[in-house]
């Protein structure tokens, strides 16, 4: 490790590469520890989802029970009659009635065991109290947690026994009607569900905290009471989202949700206390961090030994290039190389050392990377170009129009860039042509209803290769020296077809055409080989590039039209 520590490049990348796994590391620890918290908290919301269903059921099914039962009193007339006799009397008049009353030949029908027996044991003893009431007063049957029963009879209706409160229950309402007149009422039935009965049904979920908060802003503790939870099950009642986080101070949180009932008028809160959750988890916490830093540890070990390698290869680089410097062209012993870019280098110079003496070889790729970047420098040349006269043609739209045409002008300049960049620099005529196309649109915005085009190419040129970005240049000629702004036609055509020997691309338009002596001076500037200046830019770079690629085999022609404006003839042996 010492040997490639003291080369500076290396010391600075073994630092930055430390730098970059220990924050790599980091990072991923605490995105992973972020999903396992996230997952652990799905999966108390899914307890919790199921426990407030669970209550909703419970008490969606006691509703049902209610519903049923009042539909027994109403269809049987003798328990009608007794439930009438119960109401607002009090224990000796209610048995006096029943006795007066009764047919000694039928057995007395009792309201109260009818509902003991029909609500409380088929209810599982949810329904721990039930009251009769006049306008004033009401009678009671309350149940015990053994089932047994006790009465309470002509009691105030302000009586502490038939107070609404969550801490008691759910209060279950239903009007008694008369039977005979079924829009005159008699009195109001009231089924309390018992909160401890519904509640405790729901103690074998895994639940943190839970509590239900009545609309007056009553807590009732279901799990994990303690002097705190009260005042954060009020706050995440309050909230107004359904989920989210409670900040208890410093870096302590508590994660909260809360369920509307359908049922009655109060709220199901869960709350989930993330760091007693950590600790609950410490075990897998700690072997995803343990796993992450071995992980980082192995990576480390592999930059060492890379760069130490690289070192070594780095040397051999050094001394093949003193060799050349030297002229020491002799054989020299193989080094062991890794396939990798300094081990391909050394090899490279080690090759390049024993075959320097071949001429034609090094000639030949000098020439060819001189023609490589003369085509780049050419490209570039007309890049900028192109850009600043489409931007100026987005900025003409927008300052005319002013609607969405800037948009589309904006879009496909952006498709064209993208498209530019992406393509390589050889392309097949089809892909050239998808990127005229993209510049005449952006033309045809900034000449609305004065420009037109057509493309009439044979399938046959398609797929034939070509350099990339040279038809828009041509294009771009006719705008800046033939379109007529006074015209309201003006058109450009781009013919392509095939012979027996070439291919034959033709870009005719309507325009203003070309004196003889400028049309001169444009085939003497094609035909040049010379790096002096001219005038017409695009047609020489686009002449170049194109002899370039194509050879002898390419030719260029530019001639006025018969009618009006300029046709030029780009022609490509099939040889």
């Amino acid at each position: 490790m010492g040997s490639f520590l003291q080369i500076k490049i290396y010391r600075g990348k073994f630092i930055a590469y430390t730098v970059f796994v220990v924050t790599l590391g980091l990072a991923l620890g605490i995105l992973t520890c972020a999903i396992l918290l996230y997952q652990w908290i799905e999966n108390a919301r899914t307890e919790a989802v199921s426990a407030f269903a669970r209550i909703e059921n419970e008490l969606q099914y006691d509703a049902d029970r209610i519903e049923a039962y009042m539909q027994r009193i109403y269809s049987n007339n003798r328990l009608m009659t007794d439930a009438r006799y119960f109401l607002g009397n009090s224990a000796e008049g209610y048995l006096t009635n029943r006795l007066k009353n009764s047919q000694f030949n039928e057995p007395l029908v009792s309201f109260p065991d009818d509902m003991k027996a029909f609500l409380y044991s088929s209810g599982q003893g949810d329904i721990t109290q039930i009251s009769l009431h006049t306008a004033s007063r009401g009678n009671a049957v309350r149940f015990d947690s053994s089932g047994n029963d006790s009465f309470a009879f002509r009691l105030p209706n302000t009586d502490e026994t038939f107070r609404e409160t969550i801490q008691k229950g759910f209060v279950y309402r239903k009007k008694l009607s008369d039977p005979n007149q079924i829009s005159r009422q008699i009195g109001e039935f009231r089924f309390l569900i018992s909160s401890e009965q519904l509640f405790k049904k729901i103690n074998s979920y895994k639940l943190d905290t839970a509590a239900a908060v009545s609309a007056s802003g009553e807590v009732y503790m279901i799990l994990g009471g303690n002097r705190h939870a009260g005042k954060l099950v009020l706050q995440a009642a309050d909230d107004g989202r359904t989920s989210g986080y409670l900040s208890l101070g410093g870096l302590k949180s508590t994660y909260f949700m809360t369920f509307s009932s359908t049922k009655f008028d109060f709220r199901f809160v869960v709350l989930v206390d993330l760091p007693m959750l950590m600790r609950q988890n410490t075990g897998i916490i700690a072997a995803v961090l343990f796993i992450i830093l071995m992980a980082m540890i192995s990576v480390l070990l592999i930059i060492v030994y890379n760069l130490r390698d690289d070192a070594r290869f780095l040397q051999r680089i050094i001394y093949s290039i003193k060799r050349v410097k030297t002229a020491d062209f002799t054989s020299n012993s193989p080094a062991r190389y890794r396939r990798n870019e300094y081990g391909m280098i050394a090899r490279e110079l080690d090759d390049m050392v024993l075959q320097l003496d071949k001429h034609i070889r090094t000639e030949y790729l000098l020439k060819l990377k001189q023609q490589e970047t003369e085509m780049q420098a050419l490209q570039h040349q007309i890049n900028p170009h192109f850009l600043y006269n489409t931007l100026e043609a987005i900025r003409s739209t927008a300052l005319v129009n002013r609607d969405v045409d800037t948009a589309d002008a904006i879009a496909t300049l952006g498709a064209l860039y993208r498209d530019i960049v992406k393509k390589e620099n050889i392309i097949s005529i089809g892909s050239e042509l998808e990127l005229l196309q993209k510049y005449l649109k952006i033309m045809e915005l900034k000449y609305p209803g004065r420009f037109y085009y057509q493309l009439n190419v044979d399938e046959a040129l398609w797929n034939v290769f070509t350099v990339k970005f040279w038809m828009q240049p041509l294009a771009e000629n006719f705008f800046v020296h033939g379109f007529d702004p006074g015209n309201e036609f003006n058109l450009l055509v781009v013919n392509g077809w095939e012979t027996d020997q070439r291919f034959v691309l033709e870009f005719v338009d309507n325009g203003k055409g070309i004196s003889r002596e400028r049309l001169d001076e444009v085939k003497r500037n094609l035909s040049r080989r010379d790096d002096a200046p001219v005038k017409s830019i695009g047609l020489r770079n686009v002449y170049t590039r194109l002899h370039f690629f194509y050879g002898e085999g390419f030719s260029m022609g530019v001639d006025n039209n018969e009618e009006a404006g300029v046709k030029i003839t780009v022609t490509i042996a099939k040889e």
